[in-house]
């Protein structure tokens, strides 16, 4: 999105329904009370989404920087870490919410964007949140909506409230 070709390429990607399947703990989400903790604690297990992994290495492939902008809070960095070891994530910088950060990922993603952009030519954005995709296009990136994890309208709704309504993933 930057004007300057001066500053280095690069692709933002999302991790939760991007890069890991998370699928598998929202059942923590759907019961009342949330069960955060429940849903935090098993992020390890979260298998890997191939399709998004793939794309991560093609950008690395076309020389593009590679950025990982999520809405998990910075309590969770070194699980998150691991799990890119475990999973053999490409290296790229990790911008993750600030702890007790409740607003929606759309807002805090479009902030850490409009930072990151002073330094950087976002040529792709990659995130499976509608709300997050809709308002980094109405603010002029080029935005990739992934929507290879869910084909169940439920379950992307229960990841949805998380996201924008909780603002906690």
């Amino acid at each position: 999105m930057s004007d300057s070709s001066s500053l280095p390429r690069c692709a933002i990607f999302d991790i939760d329904g991007v890069l890991a399947d998370v699928r598998h703990r929202l059942h923590h989400l759907e019961q009342r009370p949330k069960d955060w903790h429940g849903f935090f604690s098993a992020m390890d297990e979260d298998p890997l989404l191939a399709r998004g992994h793939d794309l991560v290495r093609e950008q690395q492939a076309l020389g593009h920087r590679v950025v990982y902008v999520t809405g998990r809070s910075e309590t969770y960095r070194q699980p998150t870490l691991d799990w890119f070891a475990r999973h053999e994530v490409p290296p790229g910088d990790l911008h993750m919410r600030k702890r007790h950060d409740r607003r929606p990922a759309r807002i805090v993603k479009r902030e850490i964007l409009a930072r990151l952009a002073r330094k950087l030519d976002i040529v792709l954005v990659v995130d499976d949140d509608e709300a997050v995709v809709e308002t980094l296009r109405e603010a002029g990136y080029e935005v990739l909506h992934a929507t290879w994890m869910f084909g169940d309208a439920a379950e992307q709704a229960v990841l949805f409230d998380a996201q924008e309504r909780r603002g906690r993933t």
